[in-house]
């Protein structure tokens, strides 16, 4: 097992989601996507939508046009369907959710009533071809957000088994059409098992997350029962391809509540699939489970199904709908998990393979793990039980390059379990959205301001004309830093530019004695030298 620092395991996080190196801007949007494996969607637009923020958080001024034809475009390159939450997901994970939209039909339901005659609807998008919301009736009943049609919430059931699909939208409206004919044919003809699904999506989860809690996991796919006991067997097998490492300052492990379920020995990661029908599918990673939450603006986390939204692209749940994180692990060890993922996978808790000199190495799965001197070391079955997981390939070498200073979205896959924030950043962050302005700490739409791979403040955007307005810029330190001071100075410019403002207004700042420094920086305008 391997021994991560808090700072190693940090800086593993960065580079995994594409705040740090150079590699990140590899493939543009569409490379991006890949990587993090979904991308949450959300109706809330201040600057801009979240999935734009996302890319731009990574890449930078990208052209929102730009971002817009990577995730949407004909033919498919993406779909949209329930991870996290509401999400676009690369279009070749498509046979990874089976076991989701087989769970979907199990439970004939949704939050809404699913409409007897549903079928007729599927019946006019096949005779017809695509539609949106207003082309059969459009998608509420009365002016109540939740209160959707009958036509709508069929669309929606529909998307949710499977016979629909939305890989494109017209403005902010999705278009819904038959998953045959906008799926890729050799992608419709893969079968997986719940098992098979859940495997992979848990190595897809694990290299976008690239050191993992059970709970980060969990929260990443939306997984609870039986989907969360086969992510919890693929782990302790070594099937899901991921390793258990023990990062310091991290809460201990406590073991899961056990369900009996046996993996087939035939699923792995690292081996083609023994159905040749399922094999072309071995490498797209797992799917999610059926049980998801989908509050678009509380802190996401389980619910008994993924909730559909509240307008025409129904991202949030109906009144009254509370969700909350997996719990984070409880204090007490895990002695079955103490060796999980090490058996027969090539684990070894001493240096070798082609570790350069003054490095550290180990093998794990036949690859060298490369890590730093004197901040990772091997630790032998008989040390600390693993606290998290880890992608072999995020530890095979250090990371290294340039942290990106960023304004970061609320709903972004580096910050959206806010536990995990917690944890990893020592941030305390809440979405004030719904909090009664008067109540409000730091603001309606307050974003993170991510610099030095750290999370060093909160501004709430806005914007007025041709002028962003940064209507609450806050410091986490209390202590006036020239470094800081700059990088939140050339957030603010970098995502002005962005957006086509020419000017930059701040109007409150905490602390009271960042407020000159502050002030006085912003003419400056971004990277100034002064």
């Amino acid at each position: 097992m391997t021994e991560l620092s808090a700072d190693d395991a940090r800086r593993l996080i960065l580079r995994a989601q594409g705040f740090l190196g150079a590699d990140a801007r590899r493939g543009g949007v569409e490379g991006m996507l890949r990587r993090l494996g979904a991308v949450q969607l959300d109706t809330i637009s201040v600057l801009a939508r979240s999935h734009e923020l996302v890319a731009y958080g990574r890449l930078g001024a990208v052209g929102r046009e730009t971002i817009e034809r990577a995730y949407w475009h004909n033919p498919a390159r993406s779909f949209e369907y329930w991870c996290h939450a509401a999400c676009i997901l690369p279009i070749e994970h498509w046979p990874l959710y089976d076991f989701r939209r087989r769970a979907y039909r199990a439970s004939k339901q949704r939050w809404h009533e699913v409409p007897r005659d549903f079928e007729k609807v599927l019946h006019q998008v096949r005779d017809s071809g695509p539609v949106t919301t207003s082309d059969i009736g459009g998608a509420k009943k009365s002016a109540e957000w939740w209160d959707w049609s009958d036509s709508k919430i069929a669309l929606e059931w529909l998307l949710d088994i499977g016979e629909l699909v939305c890989t494109r939208r017209i403005g902010w409206r999705r278009v819904y059409d038959l998953a045959e004919r906008a799926v890729p044919g050799d992608l419709l003809g893969v079968e997986l098992t719940d098992e098979e699904c859940i495997v992979r999506l848990a190595r897809i989860a694990g290299a976008a997350l690239g050191v993992a809690t059970r709970a980060d996991l969990i929260d990443f796919l939306r997984l609870k029962g039986p989907h969360a006991a086969m992510l919890d067997e693929a782990l302790a097998s070594g099937a899901a391809g991921l390793v258990p490492v023990h990062v310091a300052g991290w809460p201990e492990a406590r073991p899961p509540r056990r369900t009996a379920v046996a993996l087939s020995p035939a699923i792995s990661v690292t081996s083609p699939s023994p159905n040749p029908a399922t094999r072309g599918a071995a490498a797209l990673g797992a799917p999610d489970s059926d049980d998801l939450a989908g509050s678009e603006a509380a802190d996401n986390g389980p619910s008994d199904l993924l909730t559909a939204g509240a307008t025409d692209q129904g991202l949030s749940g109906p009144p009254g709908f509370t969700v909350s994180h997996a719990a984070e692990p409880g204090p007490s060890g895990s002695p079955d998990l103490a060796t999980a993922g090490t058996a027969g996978r090539g684990l070894a808790g001493s240096s070798s393979g082609s570790a350069p000199p003054g490095a550290d190495g180990l093998v794990v799965s036949g690859a060298s793990v490369i890590v730093s001197p004197g901040s990772v070391r091997s630790a032998g079955i008989g040390g600390r039980a693993p606290n998290a997981w880890a992608d072999p390939e995020a530890l095979a070498s250090v990371p290294r390059g340039r942290h990106r200073t960023t304004l970061v979205s609320p709903f972004d896959s580096l910050i959206w379990h806010r536990g995990r924030t917690s944890r990893i950043f020592g941030f305390d962050y809440q979405l004030e959205i719904y909090v009664p302005k008067p109540k409000r700490v730091h603001g309606y739409f307050t974003m993170p301001v991510l610099a030095g791979g750290k999370l060093i403040g909160r501004v709430d955007p806005a914007r007025e004309g041709s002028t962003f307005v940064a209507r609450h810029v806050s410091f986490e330190s209390s202590v006036v830093r020239a470094v800081d001071i700059a990088a939140v100075r050339d957030a603010l410019w970098s995502a002005a530019s962005w957006v086509g403002c020419t000017d930059v207004r701040v109007e409150r700042v905490t602390s009271e004695a960042h407020t000159r420094p502050l002030l006085d920086a912003l003419p400056l305008g971004p990277s100034d030298p002064r």
